[in-house]
């Protein structure tokens, strides 16, 4: 159905003339009788009857009009889920526990007033094709890992470096340390069954391996953090990597240490993404809101791969 007959008709009903709508509509008023002509035919009815005083609904137009502004309104809400400044703010984020879900709290405590969309892609190469098809406005990733170069139109900034923590359980032999250096974790098991292959964060773990000689397990299923906390808290023998801003609950009974790693601290960068052409007035208030809140760290005393995008 032509919304724009559609719109044409409520304009002539809500005028009583076809002359006033023409007027309000900026068109002629020979366009208004074409258009009304036309929805006459799709319809198979007459919808208006011409009369000294204007232009009178039939029976079949009144039935039709609240139908018609139905339409007009269902027309203004699709529109309005599409259109920037008027649609969500759709970023993506790895977890709902991780850092970048808790860059999105802050950013929403900053700006109620902003909707947000917050969703959570796997692969980078699923975000970035959700970015530049519109699906999303932006994604935390780390970039950009090795043979993954971003598309031309792809923007990126660094926007945290989160320093990885070591966590063990209470029987474990570094649970007492205040902190320790990268050194110290050679010959330890790091259980880590969430690296996934060919992921960014699984080159990042892998360049931190051939780095500084660690062992890292990824065997196993994943089961979630639950799953993942409960065996570091009964095996004194595991231990696993989190990020410092991870959010963790565990039940008072596991007695879990986290513990700073130092001398270089390791460091994870995220990175914001999105299309360099996105007009979304919310996305410049988030780059905005990013680059005054979250604090860096030292380069001197830490450590990124080499591929991490520059900060």
């Amino acid at each position: 159905m032509d919304l724009e007959a559609v719109r044409t008709f409520v304009a002539v009903v809500e005028a009583g003339q076809f002359q006033k709508a023409a007027i309000d509509l900026s068109v002629t008023q020979q366009a208004v009788s074409k258009r009304i002509a036309t929805l006459e035919r799709d319809l198979c009815v007459r919808l208006f009857t011409r009369t000294q005083r204007g232009a009178e609904l039939t029976i079949d137009g009144q039935a039709f009009l609240p139908r018609a502004r139905e339409l007009l309104r269902v027309a203004e809400r699709a529109l309005a889920s599409v259109h920037p400044g008027s649609r969500p703010l759709r970023v993506d984020v790895l977890n709902s526990r991780g850092a970048a879900s808790g860059l999105m709290r802050g950013f929403h405590r900053a700006h109620p007033e902003i909707d947000l969309d917050v969703v959570m892609l796997f692969e980078i190469e699923t975000a970035v094709t959700a970015i530049r098809s519109g699906a999303i406005d932006a994604s935390f990733r780390a970039v950009a890992a090795p043979g993954r170069p971003l598309p031309e139109d792809i923007e990126s900034v660094r926007v945290l470096d989160e320093p990885l923590q070591l966590l063990t359980g209470p029987a474990h032999a570094l649970a007492g340390a205040r902190s320790v250096t990268v050194a110290q974790l050679a010959g330890h098991r790091i259980w880590m069954p969430g690296i996934v292959p060919g992921t960014e964060w699984a080159a990042y773990y892998d360049d931190l391996v051939a780095e500084f000689g660690l062992t890292i397990e990824a065997t196993g299923p994943n089961f979630g953090s639950d799953a993942l906390l409960d065996t570091i808290a009964d095996t004194p023998t595991l231990a696993t990597f989190m990020g410092e801003h991870t959010r963790l609950i565990w039940p008072a009974g596991h007695g879990l240490r986290r513990i700073p790693v130092t001398d270089p601290m390791p460091v994870y960068p995220h990175s914001l993404l999105w299309h360099r052409d996105n007009p979304h007035p919310a996305l410049a208030t988030l780059r905005a809101h990013l680059a005054a809140t979250v604090a860096g760290h030292d380069a001197a005393g830490s450590w990124t791969p080499d591929w991490a995008a520059p900060h």
